[in-house]
């Protein structure tokens, strides 16, 4: 393996942990505010990625070491703990938990497509001849740093956009069934969490969202594109 796949592979994988630790400490502190202390009590509110790894130490390290070493990019998994009982009672408060955890990805890429475009705006970056998902601007004079920095936000704002995407499906065990539950009336409420508490569902949502995504990924890219560079065209 060459050292700029070892770069970009380290690249993914610091970028996931930090995505990921944001997302699931999201979802413990509207828990906590929510009224859940369970996660608080797991020591989940919190940044330090070590609770979420030490939660799930296959999802948040070693696959996604392995793939980001692989394939070039990186994916896992991770989890919150929250109190079942709590959820059922208080459904719009256990919507809000879910929403958290993907709210808090969408506010990193976010930042991150500031950086970029504000770059761009400025003159510190440029438009580069070809895009990937680790590289959609280039440094305008040539600077390995700034170069640094335009990867870094670029793999920053399309892994969040992924994330954020891929958790709001409305496929259990995902957030986005979450969130739905809380919008639904009772009744239907009632009937999605008993969907989503039975494992073959759960199983099943997710082989479906595996295979929604890659449909949908390729124009979540193209949408990115646009907002970085609604000047230039790369199709």
């Amino acid at each position: 393996m060459e050292s700029r796949d070892l770069t970009q592979g380290l690249l993914w994988f610091v970028a996931f942990l930090f995505s990921t630790t944001v997302h699931e400490a999201m979802h413990a502190l509207a828990a906590l505010r929510g009224g859940d202390r369970t996660a608080y009590l797991g020591g989940q509110v919190s940044l330090s990625p070590l609770p979420h790894i030490r939660r799930e130490p296959i999802g948040m390290l070693v696959v996604p070491l392995l793939t980001a070493f692989t394939n070039g990019w990186a994916v896992g998994w991770a989890s919150t703990p929250y109190d079942p009982i709590w959820a059922a009672r208080y459904p719009r408060r256990a919507a809000l938990m879910a929403a958290a955890g993907p709210a808090g990805n969408l506010l990193i890429a976010l930042v991150a497509l500031l950086g970029l475009r504000g770059g761009l705006v400025v003159g510190l970056f440029n438009s580069p001849k070809t895009v990937s998902f680790h590289h959609l601007v280039e440094a305008a004079n040539g600077a390995p740093w700034l170069g640094a920095v335009g990867e870094v936000l670029t793999v920053l704002l399309v892994l969040n956009i992924f994330l954020f995407v891929f958790n709001i499906l409305p496929f259990p065990p995902l957030d986005g069934a979450s969130v739905l539950g809380g919008l639904l009336p009772e009744r239907a409420a009632v009937a999605l969490r008993g969907f989503t508490a039975n494992p073959i569902f759960s199983l099943l949502g997710i082989f479906v969202a595996w295979q929604v995504f890659p449909q949908i990924a390729g124009p979540i890219f193209n949408g990115l594109l646009r907002l970085v560079h609604p000047h230039d065209s790369y199709f």
